[in-house]
C-alpha cells in the first residue's frame, strides 16, 4: 500500500522555530525494524533526535493522525497493509542509561532491557537482572509492564516521564501506571522517554553470573536467533500458555512460512518468507485450537498494529 505524504508540516515547522531535526521517511519500511522481519510500510516515519525534538513533532502532529512508538520492534507484528498515520521509533537519543547513587538507575525509552541489566550489574545494583531475559526497550517494558524470571517493571519503578500529544512532559508514579500483569493503564498517547528504576546493593560478579544464568537458559529453551517476536500469548490465571499450545497439539504447527517454534510452543516464527498474516492466522489457529481443547481463551503477547494488504481479511 502506497500512503500519502504528510510530511510537510514536520519539515516545515513552527513560524520562527523550523522543523524537526531527526529522521523523516514516508512509507518508510517497517520490516527490517522488527524482529518478524515482515509487514508493510508507516505512513511516516520519525526517528527524533532528542526528547525536545519529540515534543516539538508531537506538538505539530494533528489530532487525527494515529501515532505508534516503536523500540526494537521485538515484540511488534506489522500487518502487510502496513501503518496509517505516524510511527516514532526511539533510537540513539533515547539509549543513554545512568547508573546513580543509591542504587538508582535512570534509562532512557529506547534503551535496550539487556544494556540497562549489565550497567545495574557493573555498578554493584541489584534487582533489574530480570530486565536481561526482556528482548525490547524500557520504553515497551513500561507500557507492557515487562517481566521475566520473577522480575517485573512495577517491581523497580520509581518514576517514568513522558510526552503528551501536545509536546508536555508528565511525570507518573507507580500508582499513575496502573500496573497489572503485562499491562498497564496508561493512555496510548503519551510516548514514554525515560525511567527511574530502584535496585539495592549487590556483588557485581554474583549479580553478572545470575545474568549470564539467564542468557544461557534463554538459549538452551528459546528460539533466540530465528525471526521471532518473543512469548506470543500471556500466560493465563494459574497456568503456562505454552503448556496449553503444546496440549492442543500445535508445537511444530505451521500455516506458510509462519511456525510455531519446536523449542518453545509460546513462540512463532518466520522460518523465511512468512507475511504478517501467516503468522496472525497462525496464531488464530492456535488459540482456537486451546480453546477447543481446554475451553481457555489465549490473549495476545504480541502487538499487532496496522492495515491487513489489499485482498487480506483483517
Amino acid at each position: 500500500m502506497i500512503f500519502p505524504d504528510i510530511s510537510a508540516p514536520f519539515r516545515d515547522g513552527l513560524p520562527g522555530a523550523g522543523g524537526v531535526r531527526g529522521s523523516l521517511a514516508t512509507n518508510a519500511p517497517l520490516a527490517p525494524l522488527t524482529w518478524f522481519r515482515t509487514g508493510g510500510p508507516a505512513q511516516l516515519l520519525f526517528t527524533p533526535a532528542d526528547a525536545d525534538d519529540l515534543a516539538l513533532f508531537l506538538r505539530l502532529l494533528p489530532a487525527d493522525v494515529p501515532l505508534l512508538v516503536i523500540g526494537l520492534g521485538s515484540n511488534l507484528l506489522v500487518r502487510d497493509g502496513g501503518v496509517p498515520g505516524a510511527v516514532v521509533r526511539l533510537g540513539k537519543g533515547f539509549s543513554g542509561v545512568d547508573t546513580l547513587s543509591g542504587h538508582g538507575v535512570r534509562a532512557g525509552a529506547g534503551a535496550a532491557d539487556v544494556k540497562v541489566a549489565r550497567a545495574a550489574a557493573e555498578a554493584g545494583t541489584d534487582g533489574l537482572v530480570f530486565l536481561r531475559g526482556i528482548p525490547g526497550t524500557i520504553g515497551g517494558a513500561l507500557r507492557m509492564n515487562g517481566g521475566a524470571y520473577g522480575g517485573d517493571v512495577a517491581q523497580v519503578l520509581v518514576e517514568a516521564r513522558a510526552l503528551d500529544r501536545r509536546g508536555e512532559r508528565r511525570v507518573l508514579t507507580p500508582a499513575d501506571m496502573g500496573f497489572s500483569y503485562r499491562h498497564t493503564a496508561v493512555s496510548e498517547d503519551l510516548v514514554f522517554i525515560d525511567a527511574l528504576l530502584q535496585g539495592q546493593p549487590g556483588n557485581p560478579d554474583d549479580i553478572l553470573a545470575r545474568m549470564n544464568a539467564i542468557t544461557e537458559a534463554r538459549a538452551a529453551t528459546q528460539p533466540v536467533n530465528t525471526r521471532t517476536g518473543g512469548s506470543t500469548f500471556t500466560n493465563p490465571a494459574g497456568g503456562k500458555a505454552w503448556e496449553l499450545i503444546d496440549a492442543a497439539g500445535c508445537r511444530g504447527l505451521r500455516i506458510g512460512a509462519a511456525q510455531v517454534s519446536e523449542l518453545h510452543c509460546n513462540f512463532l516464527v518466520n522460518t523465511g518468507g512468512a507475511t504478517a498474516a501467516d503468522i496472525e492466522v497462525l496464531g488464530e489457529e492456535v488459540r482456537r485450537r486451546v480453546r477447543e481443547t481446554t475451553g481457555i481463551v489465549l490473549q495476545w503477547e504480541i502487538r499487532r498494529v496496522g492495515l491487513p494488504a489489499e485482498g487480506q481479511n483483517s
